[in-house]
């Protein structure tokens, strides 16, 4: 045998021992109820690579790269090719095709070719900054978050209401980042020990769109989170919100009301101000006279007199509400009721013969009223004023093309009632459509509670305890429609759990 044929002979018998031990390590892999795959691993090899090559890298150590492969698919050309191209030794873990599948559609999104390739390079082309947002935007990503730690620094989006990790960032190279965000975001690059907030203009292809930033000291270095306001304003309408036709027919005749106060209750993230852009942009004409004061303006509407908060030069919600009240309007939007002071100027606004739209922290609609009083707005006053106040919250939608059927078990049906029909529920599985998260897109729920004569008075002698009163009226409340949605076979069991008592 020549020596070039017993070289090309050991070769193969090497990468045959490989292939033997690296089934034996799958199927001690396969045991293992989740598969662990680091994210500075990932970042050794595209999604174009990934794809092409039929490996998932999972973990680095020392020279050595431990990658997922596809069970049965051939590697011998393949081994020597990656090794040069990530300078490590490559070790080969095998798995079942669907598992392997079900990986790389989870970890390498097939729109996304952006990823970068060990550390963080912040020149050449439009950097790392642009291809970050743009891979945002592709993989509909509602906030990009720049987190530093101690020993490392991480990039995650959150997708669908939920935070994923996406790049890993040398910590050297972190300070460089954070400063290339605030001198787009038009922030002082000097001052690292007060949060700071800014906006980025950011252009995708013609798509324009405003990326909101916000900066925070930590013990560690500064934390960045951009929210990208890509929803397009135009696009916005009530009827595709989550409303049902009763809710969407009461809030219809509220809004429609020359004056009064109509509250929105909900946390952070629950779609407040989707809701009120909405809202805003209905009853935008040319008779009427719009003005809003927000923190911070996330879309902007033309013909509407939109005003940015600036607590620190003395530009308030109370202080812009005094203001406004001198500038004829029709219609008044106040980012937040956060104080007692915000509160009676509401009031005082829509007592006046103003139409006040505004957004309080509750955990449900009928609790706007006790937080009012609390603030100390008499009960009279509110009961004059309040024409309607609604919950809402954001429910992720079971992804159609891979959802199961599933049959209710009895803890199923003991939550969801005794005398409930559940009809067909559907639990998530998880496909290349929706990255197998079993999810894509998420819909708003509504309690919508319009104040009649009955209510007024309940609101006027203080009483807290209304749900007869509600029921009388039919009111949907959080949990209905969240049961709602799962009868209807749009979301999991296990997104309506968090609303059911």
């Amino acid at each position: 045998m020549s020596p070039s044929g017993e070289s090309r002979w050991c070769q193969r018998w090497e990468f045959v021992t490989l292939v033997i031990s690296c089934i034996v390590l799958s199927v001690f892999d396969r045991v293992m109820k989740e598969l662990t795959v680091a994210t500075e691993a990932l970042e050794l090899l595209t999604s174009r690579e990934a794809r092409e090559y039929r490996l998932i890298p999972f973990e680095i150590k020392g020279d050595q790269l431990g990658c997922y492969g596809e069970q049965g698919y051939d590697y011998e050309n393949i081994v020597m090719e990656v090794e040069v191209l990530t300078g490590k030794r490559l070790k080969v873990v095998f798995l079942a095709e669907e598992e392997f599948s079900r990986l790389l559609g989870r970890h390498y999104r097939q729109e996304c070719q952006a990823r970068n390739r060990g550390a963080v390079s912040l020149t050449g082309g439009k950097g790392f900054l642009h291809d970050l947002i743009e891979e945002a935007y592709r993989e509909h990503a509602s906030d990009i978050h720049l987190e530093a730690y101690e020993d490392r620094c991480r990039v995650r989006f959150r997708i669908d209401g939920k935070l994923l990790e996406r790049h890993v960032i040398e910590k050297g190279n972190y300070a460089a980042l954070v400063n290339q965000v605030k001198i787009l975001a038009n922030l002082d690059i000097s001052e690292k020990r007060l949060p700071q907030d800014g906006r980025i203009l950011h252009d995708s292809g013609g798509s324009r769109f405003d990326v909101r930033v916000s900066s925070l000291p930590t013990i560690h270095g500064e934390k960045i989170v951009m929210r990208l306001l890509t929803r397009q304003i135009e696009l916005l309408d009530l009827k595709n919100l989550g409303f049902s036709p009763g809710q969407l027919e009461a809030y219809l005749s509220a809004i429609r009301h020359p004056h009064g106060l109509v509250l929105i209750s909900g946390p952070t993230g629950s779609g407040k101000s989707t809701t009120l852009y909405a809202t805003l942009r209905l009853l935008n004409d040319v008779v009427s006279n719009i003005l809003t004061i927000e923190d911070p303006v996330e879309y902007t509407l033309e013909g509407v007199n939109q005003v940015q908060l600036k607590e620190e030069v003395g530009l308030t919600f109370t202080s812009a509400l005094r203001t406004f009240l001198r500038q004829d309007p029709d219609v008044i939007m106040l980012g937040e009721i956060r104080d007692a002071d915000t509160a009676q100027m509401a009031i005082r606004s829509s007592l006046t013969g103003h139409l006040i739209f505004s957004t309080i922290h509750t955990n449900s609609a009928w609790g706007s009223v006790s937080r009012l009083i609390d603030m100390g707005v008499h009960p009279y006053l509110i009961s004059d004023t309040l024409i309607l106040c609604m919950a809402q919250r954001l429910v992720r939608l079971l992804c159609p093309e891979c959802k199961r059927e599933r049959e209710p078990d009895e803890h199923a049906k003991r939550l969801l009632g005794e005398d409930s029909q559940p009809g067909k529920l559907y639990r998530a599985v998880g496909c290349e459509y929706c990255y197998y998260t079993g999810y894509s897109g998420r819909k708003a729920i509504y309690e919508v509670i319009p104040i009649d004569d009955e209510l007024a008075g309940a609101i006027r002698t203080a009483e807290n305890e209304v749900g007869h009163l509600l029921e009388e009226r039919h009111i949907q409340t959080l949990q209905q429609s969240a049961i709602g949605l799962l009868k209807a076979g749009k979301t999991s069991l296990e997104e309506v759990l968090p609303f059911i008592s």
